[in-house]
């Protein structure tokens, strides 16, 4: 089975530290390339474990700088 994914790494521990990430359409515009029916999943721990996305994984939120 052919499916895209993500490695997930850990870089820092709070949001507001994150210094460059895709915007929604970088990566709207990088998914068009893909079939829409190709699975996609997130790898963690270098491999170790995996995991979907979901509706329920996608979260809309503000952080405070602290």
């Amino acid at each position: 089975m052919q499916y895209l994914r993500i490695e997930a790494e850990r870089q820092v521990y709070a949001p507001t530290d994150v210094r460059r990430t895709m915007t929604v359409g970088e990566l709207i515009s990088y998914l068009q390339d893909f079939p829409e029916d190709m699975p996609v999943i997130l790898s963690h721990d270098n491999g170790y474990t995996f995991g979907g996305i979901n509706y329920e994984n996608l979260i809309d939120g503000e952080y405070a700088e602290e």
